[in-house]
């Protein structure tokens, strides 16, 4: 059980400190750069235990499988992380992070979609909480300095991509293994940033060295170790306990912002934060509510 405490605290601690090492990353290097700099370094760091992980169960990568995982990958890389960037470029880190922390709830409505992972009422309720959130964090009526609708229409994209990402990564992880999954899907990821940045003439290792101290911080610490911890509480438990450092996040990340980047945050935040911690209090509840019910039957 302390195993699975550190692991929860510890991840939830790095990912917290996410959204503002990103801001601060991304003042010296190119958006699709720093994304594909951070998720290839964190699929180098992900690879050992990959490799012992492969080792204990006896998996070998097959040709459908790795195909499978090139898509999550670029789902989950490419294209949820990438809009995460934009997002988190072109709002305050503040409202940035308890906004795409509703990733899990539109994983939810996506499983409920396309799968067989039915929402309860709970889950209805803590959706419409998410929802309404959101608002409150936007305050479209009178937006906050620092914050832009580019950067909430591209958070939003990376929430519901993520979530998707989420999904389609329940559907093989059980059996190709969750670190084994996850390096080869940011490999996948970070190889479209990198046809990218060839394509577009953008820069590749530009900056870097000027850069570095934050780009190994984004890639080593929070790509690579904080995957790396966060999946360490899954195993010594469960998805459901493990993911309880995402829903932690929200109520530690804005005041990380306040003290690094000196950002302000307002009644509508503190509002919003709330509605979403309650929302995912709610799901937490609701989980381990029908998990016991399984163990009574």
């Amino acid at each position: 059980m302390k195993k699975v405490v550190a692991c929860i605290v510890f991840s939830a601690l790095i990912f917290s400190t996410m959204e503002v090492a990103l801001k601060l990353g991304g003042r010296g290097l190119d958006n699709i750069q720093l994304t594909f700099l951070r998720f290839f370094i964190g699929a180098i760091v992900l690879t050992p235990p990959a490799f012992l992980e492969c080792k204990k169960s006896g998996y070998r990568v097959n040709l459908k499988d790795l195909g499978w995982m090139a898509v999550t990958g670029i789902m989950g890389v490419s294209i949820s992380m990438l809009f995460f960037q934009i997002g988190v470029m072109n709002s305050n880190a503040s409202t940035a992070a308890p906004v795409v922390c509703t990733n899990s709830l539109f994983a939810m409505l996506i499983a409920h979609i396309f799968t067989s992972e039915k929402m309860s009422k709970r889950k209805w309720i803590s959706f419409a909480l998410g929802i309404i959130s959101i608002f409150f964090m936007i305050r479209p009526w009178d937006m906050q300095e620092g914050n832009s609708v580019l950067g909430f229409v591209a958070l939003i994209i990376a929430a519901i991509t993520f979530g998707a990402y989420t999904v389609m990564g329940r559907r093989t992880i059980e059996r190709i293994g969750t670190f084994t999954q996850t390096s080869i899907g940011f490999y996948f990821g970070s190889a479209v940033l990198l046809i990218a940045l060839l394509i577009t003439g953008r820069p590749i290792v530009a900056g870097v060295a000027e850069n570095l101290p934050m780009v190994l911080y984004v890639g080593v610490i929070v790509t690579g170790l904080g995957y790396l911890v966060y999946f360490l509480g899954v195993l010594y438990s469960d998805a459901s306990t493990g993911s309880i450092s995402f829903f932690v996040k929200p109520a530690i990340a804005p005041f990380i912002a306040i003290a690094v980047l000196h950002e302000t945050i307002y009644w509508n935040s503190i509002v919003g934060i709330a509605l979403l911690l309650m929302g995912s209090v709610l799901t937490i509840y609701d989980t381990f509510a029908y998990r016991k019910a399984e163990d009574v039957e």
